[in-house]
């Protein structure tokens, strides 16, 4: 209602300035257009009102995701090496689960290597990332080899370091380090070759990321818009003004590469920012319908309420539900079991892991986002490339029960329960080929056994004749005759002789 009468009153004084003979009834006329398109008001009642998930964004089922950075050029620890570099004493351990006394590991590591905080800090690693054999031809066709169907580069970490042309802050990869703009150049390759491009964004906590103290140079005022304004007070609210600077640097990213999902990361979900999800929630569903396009907001703070249900797609970070939610939501994860940016002591999962992990996400309503460590330099690590490979062969035999697939009455059967929550896939355990998961897509049921069955033979008591009649099965990637029977407890299959795939194995049921 608010909507309708704002719009009635731009027409009403459009009517009495062209009445009047304004020179500038065209200009106003502009914007009066404009504010119609302002379907998304500020507050989660309109948004709840007008939102929907896009049903493209369930439909595409798996992604890529980088963490691409300064960050890359130490290389040790993780993503978090200019937070943790910086940490000469417990300061902030609860947080990061660091419960032991003294300095941490990058703190030493960093003074061993490097020299003092004082002297050489995370600002003197800039100049050395160049990212001289980065090529967006390159890793686009890497990723559409391996069958993602979206792309969500790293737009700007904690750290402060933009990865695109920013015009609100320095430290960005076109004035400074590779001199290019990293996220243009792949929104451009990735769209032309069909990709769906988005963008993450983790500059919110900027504000606490970096321990102030004297003997650091994070204190340095002429290094304030990178290290944040914040002083040495733990304490500090976050002010007004870095706020605004969050808002502008945040709408310059939207206005000037329209993301088709845009991707935030935690710290926005504290009350300091109440003010702005709303706000900036409204801006980007905005600027969708402005572009012609349902665009998708991320983020995986649901549990906290800081984006209400209804209002974005929910994000697991390295966690995965228990079952099927209807709402379509998604899981985070990287192929690196130790960190999401490039290490040197890197430990890849397995392919097998990952596309289990993929089909089991997927049997649930959710998409998979599968991270990626490229090196300092701009390659992306052979095990990382081989392993997107070995995902894109097993995609390319079994695409059709993944890809526009819908959940089933159940996701699966199986003794193998799945850990809730972020940050819980450590305490998964290997699937069976007991557990098998469904999806279903044209009339067709698709049971995936997620490892080969004992003795050639599987019985599936989801599948019972007294509900679901079968008619004919088939194995994905087989051209062999499949034995079945049916009765009223389940349905019994004998596996081929030879394997069509070496991971998941996909039964096409007719009914």
């Amino acid at each position: 209602m608010a909507f309708k009468q704002n719009h009635l009153l731009l027409i009403l004084l459009l009517i009495f300035l062209v009445s009047c003979g304004s020179k500038n009834d065209k200009k106003l006329a502009e914007v009066v257009e404009k504010d119609s398109l302002l379907v998304f008001q500020p507050n989660w009642e309109s948004i709840k009102k007008h939102y929907k998930d896009p049903e493209w964004f369930n439909n595409q089922k798996f992604g890529i995701f980088i963490h691409w950075g300064v960050y890359s050029v130490p290389a040790f620890g993780s993503e978090w090496y200019p937070r943790r570099m910086y940490m000469d004493t417990a300061t902030f351990t609860a947080q990061l689960n660091l419960q032991k006394e003294g300095p941490n590991a990058s703190y030493l590591h960093h003074k061993e290597t490097w020299g003092d905080q004082k002297t050489f800090g995370y600002k003197d690693f800039v100049p050395m990332f160049k990212g001289e054999k980065f090529n967006a031809a390159e890793w686009i066709d890497l990723f559409k080899k391996s069958g993602a169907k979206y792309v969500v580069p790293v737009a700007d970490h904690h750290d402060g370091f933009a990865m695109y042309k920013s015009n609100t802050t320095r430290w960005n990869s076109v004035d400074m380090g590779p001199k290019r703009d990293i996220l243009g150049e792949l929104f451009k390759e990735g769209r032309s070759k069909g990709l769906i491009m988005g963008a993450s964004s983790h500059y919110a906590f900027n504000w606490s990321f970096y321990n102030k103290k004297d003997h650091f140079d994070t204190t340095d005022p002429e290094y304030a818009d990178l290290y944040s304004p914040k002083g040495k007070d733990l304490t500090e609210p976050v002010s007004d003004e870095f706020k605004k600077k969050w808002w502008d640097r945040t709408v310059d990213l939207i206005d000037n590469y329209q993301p088709d999902i845009l991707w935030f990361d935690f710290y926005l979900d504290i009350p300091d920012y109440k003010d702005m999800r709303p706000k900036i929630a409204a801006y980007y569903y905005n600027k969708g319908i402005e572009w012609g396009k349902e665009v998708v907001l991320q983020d995986k703070n649901f549990d906290h309420d800081a984006f209400p249900e209804g209002t974005v797609i929910y994000d697991l970070e390295r966690g995965k539900l228990p079952g099927i939610r209807k709402l379509p939501w998604q899981t985070d994860t990287s192929i690196g079991k130790n960190s999401w940016s490039h290490v040197s002591n890197w430990e890849s999962k397995t392919a097998n892991q990952l596309i289990d992990d993929l089909v089991d996400i997927v049997s649930k309503n959710g998409n998979l986002l599968l991270n990626v460590g490229p090196k300092a330099d701009g390659t992306i690590p052979d095990d990382q490339k081989d392993i997107l490979l070995e995902i894109g062969n097993w995609l390319s035999i079994n695409g059709t029960a993944i890809y526009d697939t819908k959940y089933w009455k159940v996701f699966g059967e199986g003794p193998t329960e799945v850990s809730k929550g972020h940050h819980s896939e450590g305490n998964n355990k290997e699937f069976t080929g007991q557990d098998i998961r469904f999806t279903q897509k044209d009339g067709k049921l698709y049971a995936i056994m997620m490892a080969w069955p004992e003795n050639n033979k599987v019985s599936i008591k989801s599948v019972k004749k007294t509900e679901d009649s079968v008619t004919q099965v088939k194995m994905l990637g087989s051209n062999a005759e499949i034995k079945w029977s049916q009765n009223d407890d389940s349905l019994t299959v004998e596996m081929p002789h030879e394997k069509p795939c070496d991971h998941a194995f996909v039964l096409e049921i007719t009914m």
